[in-house]
């Protein structure tokens, strides 16, 4: 099969950039910057996908289910970054948002050849993971037609689970077989066809904003604090600590007992201040309240 890449834009060569080779340091680096500095405003133009997108996640969480990324090479390690971050800043279960990359845990390291085009391998992970109607699989390929990527959304469709594709090309080959489409379209690479840079990061920034609204729509975020962070070092103690001052006026040896007494909980410290409870009745609040410490606190 004869792979027609000049028809993708994220393929083309960058007009600006044809003799690279021939720069300054300062003027590859403001080229660089230049080209960046596009991606936030085509960002801006699917954010009703995104919105989309998001529901779905949301919806998926509240049924029980998970959120799965799926890709090969650079998008498939975005994917996974953006998983494994998930962990320790809402603390969700290792189950709750997973990332697979085509060719394995081995693949997020080093390049295993070939991994992306096979589209049974896709079928297979899907297969693997248990897919269910309650979860919501987004699959990243910053071409669009990657063959592991629309395996895995095919066989996540006939599992009934909703699916999302990332892609920074318009009217991409994956598109279709995604409930939402999120098409990027961030032009030329300044090196033709390393969609590490732009596509990289415009990837990065969309699933930055679908994993942390979703997160914000299950009330794992109060005000703007990250209140179900998992304190695992001394400098997310201190970061407990403060959060639980700043949403409750409370003082450092208030605080630090109220974190103490919630077995290390922010979100049912901050409860058991404001509510002035017991750590059993700011539990209780709490899932009566679905999770959000605002619905809780009201009074």
């Amino acid at each position: 099969m004869i792979l027609m890449l000049e028809k993708l834009v994220t393929e083309q060569r960058n007009k600006d950039t044809l003799h690279l080779d021939q720069m300054s340091v300062k003027d590859i680096l403001l080229t660089m910057n230049q080209e960046d500095q596009r991606v936030p405003g085509i960002i801006h133009e699917v954010i009703p996908h995104i919105e989309s997108a998001v529901k779905l996640v949301i919806q998926s969480f509240q049924s029980g289910g998970r959120l799965i990324y799926a890709g090969a090479g650079t998008s498939g390690r975005l994917g996974v970054l953006d998983a494994v971050e998930c962990k320790p800043t809402f603390g969700v279960s290792d189950e709750m948002v997973k990332g697979v990359i085509a060719g394995g845990e081995q693949a997020f390291t080093q390049a295993v050849e070939g991994a992306e085009d096979n589209e049974r391998s896709g079928m297979d992970d899907a297969i693997s993971l248990q897919i269910t109607s309650n979860d919501t699989v987004i699959a990243l390929a910053a071409s669009g037609r990657t063959p592991y990527a629309i395996g895995l959304l095919k066989k996540a469709t006939e599992l009934g689970a909703n699916t999302v594709s990332i892609s920074c090309n318009k009217n991409s080959s994956m598109s279709k077989y995604a409930q939402v489409a999120i098409e990027a379209e961030t032009g030329p690479e300044i090196l033709t066809g390393s969609t590490r840079l732009k596509a990289g990061t415009a990837q990065k920034l969309i699933l930055n904003m679908i994993s942390t609204t979703a997160m914000i729509g299950i009330g794992k975020v109060y005000q703007n604090l990250m209140v179900d962070m998992q304190p695992t070092n001394e400098k997310l103690v201190a970061r407990s600590k403060r959060m639980i001052m700043e949403a409750t006026d409370a003082d450092l040896e208030t605080a630090t007992k109220a974190l103490h007494d919630a077995n290390g909980q922010v979100k049912t410290a901050i409860v058991m201040i404001l509510l002035q409870c017991s750590y059993e009745e700011a539990t209780k609040t709490l899932s009566k309240n679905r999770g959000f410490v605002r619905q809780a606190t009201k009074k």
